[in-house]
């Protein structure tokens, strides 16, 4: 019951927060003072505006909201979703534009599971629509989920993308972002010996912590530093009486949003002032700079217990992955035993979350690939964030990562062998 009470203090004080600026709002925009001309109420105002915003934004999951897709046709073609494969910790998600020729590429996308919904990669989705047909691991808020689910940890998380890429087929092409990537790897060297027909024939890891003691950086420091029995203490909450997941022991999306902002402070300070000056000035817009960024940002999903204190304790502070010493329902999972997937590992030079070393570790560990199937590339300037959906990915490693999955499909299309692809790449 104790977490409980925190659980529902967290969300008391952001309810709060939401009715105060919607107060705030209001009170400035009573139509009495516009009759005095103060700028106090205008500051009022947008202070409210974006507070309410902000606060309201943290327990609401965000909408896809693709653009219709243009093809060679001359039509926009609407997008849909459809829920290919469906289970209580998340579902396997088609994007699917009616009326268009399928793509020969056919993409899955694992989405993180590290405190944000899928809808993190939307800008990424959104590029690659127009030349593949898009599929995304989306990942449920643990404290929707009843506690007679069950758990839900690293095991599980590996089996469900083994059970995803199976669907799919092997013709798939897998792009894993960040937190999944040292899983995704173990998922395909576990189906490389349990079901070698279903593995996919290439796999894109973006910035993950393959490694994490490659290149140390204040996340990987900060798991060395605490115990797992002080992580379960500080960390670890009940979902309160509000939800569908009541009792869930979970590591609460407020607390982890916490975590996040307090990395860059100053820099979310700045921000949040900025955008009040902004509104204050009526210079602000509805879908701005600041609240494209900070709507996907501030919603926040929780994480179940397991999961995260079963990513702590084997990829971060034993290094399961890194050492090849993952086990699964069991089973040990040999990274070796990829010997047809071909793998493209992608870094930011600037990166402060999975800093350079830590995902091109993954090359390595896949003794049983030869090197014209491996690839690699560090993006200079580009932080985590840029190298999925930022100006780097557009520009640059978007193409690079197209034709690293055309070099490895069923007919590259510039008559290329994938060797030679994948060196350039």
């Amino acid at each position: 019951m104790r977490y409980m009470v925190t659980y529902d203090l967290m969300e008391t004080i952001r309810n709060t927060n939401q009715w105060l600026g919607a107060t705030a709002s209001a009170i400035g925009s009573y139509p009495a003072f516009a009759m005095i001309p103060n700028p106090a109420f205008a500051w009022m105002t947008a202070w409210g505006d974006v507070t309410e915003r902000t606060f309201e934004r943290m327990v609401v999951k965000p909408d896809w909201n693709i653009p219709p897709v243009a093809t060679t046709d001359g039509q926009d073609h609407v997008v849909s979703t459809k829920i290919v494969v469906k289970r209580p910790f998340g579902d396997l998600l088609h994007f699917v534009v009616p009326g268009r020729k399928t793509p020969a590429r056919k993409v899955l996308l694992v989405a993180p599971m590290s405190g944000h919904y899928a809808t993190l990669l939307r800008s990424t989705v959104i590029s690659l629509l127009p030349d593949a047909d898009i599929y995304i691991t989306d990942w449920h808020n643990a404290r929707d989920i009843p506690v007679s689910a069950g758990k839900f940890d690293i095991e599980d998380y590996t089996l469900y993308l083994v059970d995803f890429m199976r669907e799919m087929g092997p013709d798939t092409h897998v792009i894993a972002v960040c937190q999944p990537a040292p899983l995704t790897l173990a998922a395909t060297a576990y189906l490389a010996e349990e079901d070698p027909n279903a593995q996919p024939r290439s796999l894109t890891l973006i910035g993950g912590p393959i490694d994490p003691d490659a290149t140390p950086t204040d996340v990987t420091d900060f798991g060395r530093r605490v115990t797992m029995g002080q992580l379960e203490e500080l960390m670890i909450q009940r979902v309160g009486f509000k939800y569908q997941g009541v009792g869930r022991l979970v590591y609460p999306g407020l607390l982890q949003l916490s975590s996040f902002i307090s990395m860059n402070a100053e820099k979310h300070f700045n921000a949040f002032s900025n955008q009040i000056t902004r509104v204050a000035q009526k210079k602000a817009a509805e879908h701005d700079k600041h609240n494209r960024f900070y709507d996907e940002y501030l919603a926040v999903m929780d994480m179940p217990a397991e999961f995260y204190l079963s990513t702590v304790e084997r990829i971060f502070k034993n290094g399961e992955i890194a050492k090849n010493q993952f086990v699964v329902a069991g089973k040990k999972v040999d990274i070796g035993k990829i010997t047809t997937v071909a793998v493209k590992t992608v870094e930011g030079s600037k990166d402060d979350i999975s800093a350079p070393g830590q995902c091109i570790a993954a090359l390595a560990l896949c003794t049983g690939l030869p090197d014209a199937k491996k690839a690699s590339h560090v993006e200079e300037g580009a932080g985590h964030y840029g190298i999925f959906a930022g100006k780097s990915w557009r520009k640059n490693i978007r193409p690079l990562v197209l034709r690293f999955i055309d070099a490895n499909g069923d007919t590259p299309q510039d008559g290329k062998s994938p060797a030679n692809k994948n060196a350039a790449a």
